[in-house]
Parts: C-alpha cells; structure tokens; sequence
C-alpha cells in the first residue's frame, strides 16, 4: 500500500501550506500517518521547520519539489511535515535528537523514525544530492538491517529519556549574590567594542538585556548599564534593525551587528520591545525611544491580523534572501538624484558593499544632521522598496508570542505614553481569548480566524497570564485577572511536577504521549516555559495574595538557581525574574481615581522591572483593601516583600522612596 498523496492543503500551517504543492506525499503529525506507518512498516521521513526559515525554502526548492526526490521517498516512506510554530513539543524532542546525533541542531530539521517514531538518523538541511544518497542509505539499511535500526533507536530513546528530566525541584532560594554572580558571568561575555555577548552569529540578547536593566536598577552599577548602552545601540544602529520601516531581524550573520539573517520574528520583536521600553522609561534615552516607538508600530502595522499579531515576516523575497532591504549606491542615486550620496553615506552604503553582489544593507551609525532631510530620503527610499518583491507574511497566530506582544505593547505605552499601544494589547487580548480558548483550554495557534487542533504548551499559558496581570495592572479591569488565574489553576494541575515542586513539564498531562515528554528549562530565542511560569506565578501571587501561587513561584526560581549558577546567559529570563523577586518584588498601590492620577502615571513610570503597580479606590482590589487617600490626596503605599514604608503623595517622595527600595 503506497501513500495517500499530498495532505497539506487543508493545514492550519502557513509553513505546511507551503509544501502542499509538492509532489512528495506530505502528511500532518497525527494517529493517521503514524498508523499508516505501521501498517505499510515503513519508516518515517520526519521534516521540521517554519514559514520564515530561509534553508527550509532552499531544500523545499531543491529537493521537495523534485520529482527524483519525491518518486524515491513516496513508496519507502511515510513522509510527515511539522511546523514546529505549531508543534514546539515535537520540535523540542526531534531536535534533541538532532543534537545529541550530531552535535548541533536547526531547521530545515530531517530525521528518519520508526513506525512508532522513535529516531534512529537525524541532521538539517541536505542538498540534492546528498539527500538522495541519504534515502537510499536508509532504505538499504531498514531493509537488512534492521534489528540494527530497532536497537539504536530503543538507545536514542532512551537516552532522550535520560535527558529529559530538566531542572530538579527543590534547591536553596534565590538571593542577590547569585543575581550579581549570574551578571558578573554574563559580562565576562561581553563584546564591548561591538556590542552583544559571545561571537558570531549574534543573537540579539533580549532577555538578558531585560535582566541587565533590572539588576542596574536594584545595584545602580554603571558598569552593568553600560553593557546594556553598548547592547541596544549597537543592535539598533546596526543591519540587524530596519532602518527605514522599524522592526529587527532573527539575528546578524557577522558580530558586529551588519548583515542580519532578514527574517523577522515576532517574538524577537515584542522580546525587544519590552527591553527598549525599559531602557527608554529607565534613562530617557533618545535612541531607545525612538526605536521602542518605532518597533511597536512595526508589530501593529506589519504583524497584525485579525486585532491579533502574525509569526513571522519570511526571510526571502522571490527566493532571494535580502531582496526587499539590501541597496547600491546606484539604485539610491536612482531614486534620490544629488542627495543620494548624502543617504549613502550616512547608512554605509559602499560600492564594494556590505551583503552580497556588491549591495549593502542600511546601517545608521550616527543620528542624522538634518532629521527633515533624513525623513524626506527614507520616505522616498521606502516609496522605492515597497515596489520591490515584498517577504512573505506567516500569519500563523501563536498564543505565546502574542503574550509577549501584549505585554511589551504596555510597557511601551507606559514608556511612551502612547494609549494607541495599550488599545492594540488589549484588543489582541480579547480576539485572542476568544478563539484560542476552546472548553476551558488554550490552543496553540490559529490562521486567518480558524483556530488549530494543537493544544498550547506551557508557554502559552505563562506568556498569556503574564500579559494579562499586566493589563489588569493597566486598567484595573478585575476579568483580566480572572482568567489569569483560572488558567494559571489549568497549570498548576495539568503542567507541574507532582511529586518535585517547582518543577515543569512543557506539555500538559494530557497532552499527546510523545518518545519522552519535554521539560526544557533553559531559556531559548524566547523564555522557556519554566522561567515564564516562574514570572507568572510571581505576578499573581502579588495581585491576589494566594499563597499557593506564592509557594509556586518561589519553588520554581528555586529550582533555578544551577542555571543561573553556571550557564547565566542561557537564563536570561530566570534571572530577569529573580531580579525581582529579590526586590519583593515591590508592590505599589496607589489610591486613586486611575482615569486621572499623576501619582499613578509616575508610579508606572518609575516602578522598576517586574514591580506590581495597581491603582484604584480603597478596597478596589487586594493590595489597596484598607489603603485609602491621605488628606484627600492620591497616596502611593510601596512595600518590599512583607515590609511597607508609610504611603507618599507626591511623585517626588515617591521617587525617594523607590530609590530606598534596594
């Protein structure tokens, strides 16, 4: 029995609709395909990536779309395609795998399974050639050896297993010396001519940025905010930012920040928004105000649909990578005349070039000296690319990655006092609640309005909570917090380690039963699902004052403290997190009419990373039961932990106050 044909066309996967044209067989992951590979005793010819994945496109060209490939793969293969957007569960146990065969992992990511899908051959992308040289082996391997096949793939498993076990509860309680030995780590890795942390390829350092700031916050280190000067401007100056429509790419190819790798991600992008926000309502620095309004408006303008936000803008463009963004000094004198020299020079564009056939990508080293000037060049060069082929939008909706937009969309309307970005959090909030969860349960992702089978993961649930303690936090609406907490009820039964506290497993208890249930804590391009909790669970347990949400979070930074002990940089949201438990975190609870406060504006304003600020009338929600006005004035009552100092009605005691709070 040969397979059913090409099944992706009815996918909720923008990356699986991609390859519903191939004449390869392609099937989803499910109880169909798995059976039909045991029926047929075929292995598995298990294929991973994303919509945005520059390599995935090349062997889709190459290889998926090749009829050779196809005829030798169709009959010997149960050939299944997985976005692993969709499915980060599978994603996670395949590209173990990946790494424990070979060293180093990514996608376009290809291994060879068991009927039962246990992997006994994994690597990335192959060419053509070698591709079908790699079929063949397989092929001829399976069928005379293959108790040879049955025993590797019962050791990978089982090694898989033996690796899974992800941080051990328990564990001594974080305090400020791990904090600053954690900082002290990570800026030993610090570029400090370039920018960044380690060598290239440079990923931007969101999350330790964010932890960074917090821990300049609590210390007042200049040394540590320096880094993270050196950091975010680097990033925003260089190839990695666009610099004519805002928002960044995955990450630059080069270590000083120049030629990006041109996708651009979403949750990179809300990653980096919640950074410049702080970094911008911390200093007031110019550039990072700049690019917080200017990325945000790239989310909302560039990623929205349907009130909620898209994965992913592709890399390519007509299968060139670059092609939308990359220029030479003739095409700018072609669209610019005698001011194209002007351009030239102030974004490095050089005739030798910095990319490829002699074309540069625009860096902006320096701020202008004519910002009319500069406005009316990048109007006009924007007027010229958007002629160009344009990248593909995935408009894959991910419930973890609108989380993270939500939340950096308030913190960059507290920074900016933009209304516009906290209206567009909670509309995305609302539309996201609305389809995503179904029964009382979240889904992982939707396309255009229809939601997927998926069922979401740890993440999702912590991005989700956090976003929505933060606009309860914003608008005082009190079924924000509601439904943060009855999700974060679903998470604490479904998704904890009963017999180890503080420990997480990344699916649910109910979820499918894959080769081992993944339970990884090290935080990656976004906050592991472990260190996302942890941050939820602190939040709430502040805004509600249940203990249980209180022995959660400090049960799980418990659990922590190895990562931040000995791999900090691969902990950057676990420390961004301890930074404020450290500190409480504070709480500040201003009594008020919230509409119309100045107290309440600065508050947010000041209040550091990972604070709890509410604001209300007396009673209006726990932290402010028996808080009132002082004399008839709005009163600011900060406290630490369990320590309260007496209320404050003005922005300048409060700001003495918060300066104590160390």
């Amino acid at each position: 029995m040969t397979a059913r044909g090409n099944t992706l066309g009815g996918s909720t996967s923008p990356y699986l609709r991609q390859h519903a044209d191939n004449p390869v067989h392609w099937q989803e992951w499910g109880v169909e395909a798995l059976a039909e590979a045991a029926r047929r005793d075929v292995p598995i010819l298990l294929s991973i990536g994303y919509a945005a994945c520059h390599w995935c496109h090349v062997m889709a060209h190459e290889s998926f779309d090749s009829d050779e490939v196809a005829a030798a793969l169709n009959d010997d293969f149960v050939c299944i395609k997985v976005d692993r957007e969709e499915r980060p569960d599978l994603d996670a146990v395949y590209m173990s795998a990946t790494v424990a065969m070979t060293g180093q992992g990514g996608w376009p990511m290809t291994c060879f399974l068991t009927p039962d899908g246990r992997p006994f051959f994994c690597g990335t992308y192959y060419p053509k050639e070698g591709f079908l040289q790699l079929i063949s082996a397989v092929k001829q391997t399976w069928r005379e050896r293959r108790a040879d096949v049955e025993q590797a793939s019962d050791e990978i498993a089982g090694e898989l297993r033996a690796m899974s076990g992800g941080l051990p509860g328990g564990g001594p309680p974080v305090d400020p010396r791990l904090c600053d030995a954690a900082v002290a780590a990570v800026l030993r890795d610090e570029d400090t001519e370039r920018g960044g942390f380690g060598a290239a390829p440079k990923f931007p350092p969101s999350m330790v940025a964010e932890a960074l700031l917090r821990n300049y916050e609590r210390t007042g280190s200049q040394r540590v905010l320096d880094a993270v000067r050196r950091a975010g401007t680097a990033m925003a100056r260089g190839g990695i930012y666009d610099q004519l429509a805002g928002g960044f790419a995955r990450y630059s190819v080069d270590s000083a920040w120049v030629v990006p790798h041109f996708e651009k991600m979403l949750y990179d992008n809300a990653l980096l928004l919640r950074f410049y926000s702080h970094w911008a309502r911390r200093t007031g620095d110019p550039l990072a105000r700049r690019i917080a309004d200017e990325t945000a408006r790239f989310i909302i303008g560039e990623l929205g649909t349907g009130g909620m936000f898209a994965s992913s803008l592709d890399a390519d463009a007509d299968g060139v990578e670059g092609l939308t963004y990359a220029w030479t000094p003739a095409q700018l004198r072609e669209v610019l005349g005698d001011e194209a020299y002007w351009a030239a020079s102030l974004f490095g564009v050089t005739e030798a070039g910095t990319f490829e056939h002699g074309s540069s990508v625009l860096q902006l080293r320096t701020d202008p000296d004519d910002r009319h000037r500069f406005e009316r060049v990048r109007a006009a060069l924007l007027a010229a690319r958007a002629r160009r082929p344009q990248p593909g939008r995935a408009a894959l909706v991910v419930t973890a990655w609108n989380g993270l937009a939500i939340t950096a969309l308030i913190e960059a309307s507290v920074a900016l006092d933009e209304p516009e970005y906290s209206d567009a959090a909670t509309v995305c909030a609302r539309e996201l609640l609305l389809l995503h969860l179904v029964d009382g349960r979240l889904r992982r992702a939707s396309l255009g309005g229809v939601v997927g089978d998926s069922a979401a993961i740890l993440e999702d649930y912590a991005a989700l909570i956090t976003a929505m303690c933060g606009l309860y936090q914003l608008t005082g609406a009190r079924s924000w917090l509601t439904t943060a907490t009855g999700l974060l009820d679903t998470v604490l039964d479904r998704f904890a380690d009963p017999g180890q506290p503080g420990r997480w497993f990344d699916t649910a208890d109910d979820a499918e039963v894959l080769v081992l249930r993944p339970a990884d804590p090290l935080d990656g391009a976004t906050p592991s699902g472990a260190s996302s909790i942890a941050e939820a669970l602190q939040l709430a347990a502040h805004l509600t004052g249940d203990p249980r949400y209180a022995a959660a979070a400090d049960a799980t930074l418990a659990s922590a403290t190895p990562v931040l002990a000995k791999v900090p940089r691969s902990g950057g949201h676990w420390l961004a997190v301890a930074e404020a438990a450290v500190r409480g975190p504070i709480q500040i609870a201003v009594a008020c009419d919230p509409t119309d406060s100045a107290l309440l504006a600065a508050a947010r304003r000041l209040a550091p990373g990972g604070a709890v600020v509410i604001g209300g009338a007396v009673d209006s929600s726990e932290l402010l039961t028996g808080r009132d006005r002082v004399g008839g004035r709005d009163a600011a009552y900060v406290c630490r932990g369990r320590v309260c100092d007496l209320p404050v009605t003005t922005v300048e005691n409060l700001v003495v106050t918060l300066e104590g709070s160390v």
